[in-house]
């Protein structure tokens, strides 16, 4: 029974080279006029893999239906893009090469990728405002690449969204949850600072992608 359930997650790992060329990255990320903009700090790009390079896409808005997303559905979000350092770095390309293997993803398939840090000072801030929840997606991958200063923050996964999570993972340093949105539901527990009164933060990149329609 439960050998679908395993198809759909998977833990896999960034190379050190890949975490110590992205993480510098975070320490720009810019504040945005959204409901969690003030404290989830966030870039966002699409891409695409073409025979083993990365092509960045047209930057779009973003936006979740209500359905989906409880917290800010059919809320147009716009967002800076990555640098375009951060996108032509082997980093990247390995981070998504990983994504596309891990689920067949097809060449040119769009991919979209959140880069978010998440940052507390006093008391503690959601990590996952939308509570248990899917993206809408097909695939997505959530990939911790730092954290500092901070407790909690775990990732947790559920069958569906009334059950207890049979995952629950502190993901860290290139640490990667590869899984079925459609299948599987998701969330994570909120962050607040070990030291009182000092900044601490949660450094995440997001990705996720929806098959390809191809006419008959």
């Amino acid at each position: 029974m439960m050998a679908p359930l395993m198809c759909s997650l998977q833990l896999t790992q960034l190379s050190e080279h890949a975490v110590n060329e992205l993480a510098p990255s975070f320490t720009h990320l810019p504040q945005t006029s959204h409901a969690d903009g003030q404290y989830r700090l966030r870039r966002y790009s699409i891409v695409a893999l073409h025979d083993g390079k990365l092509v960045h896409l047209p930057a779009s808005d973003f936006v979740q239906s209500d359905n989906i997303n409880h917290f800010q559905g059919n809320v147009i979000r716009h967002f800076e893009p990555l640098d375009d350092a951060v996108i032509t770095c082997s980093g990247m390309l390995e981070m998504c090469q990983l994504f596309q293997d891990a689920n067949a993803i097809p060449n040119d398939q769009p991919i979209e990728i959140h880069q978010m840090r998440v940052t507390v000072i006093d008391g503690e801030v959601p990590t996952s405002p939308e509570g248990i929840h899917q993206d809408g997606f097909e695939h997505i991958a959530v990939i911790g690449i730092k954290r500092h200063n901070i407790d909690g923050g775990e990732f947790l996964v559920y069958k569906n969204n009334t059950s207890s999570p049979f995952l629950c993972t502190t993901l860290q340093h290139g640490e990667m949850a590869i899984l079925a949105d459609n299948i599987l539901w998701h969330n994570a527990h909120p962050i607040k600072t070990i030291k009182k009164h000092h900044q601490g933060y949660w450094d995440v990149f997001v990705l996720t992608t929806k098959e390809i329609q191809h006419d008959i």
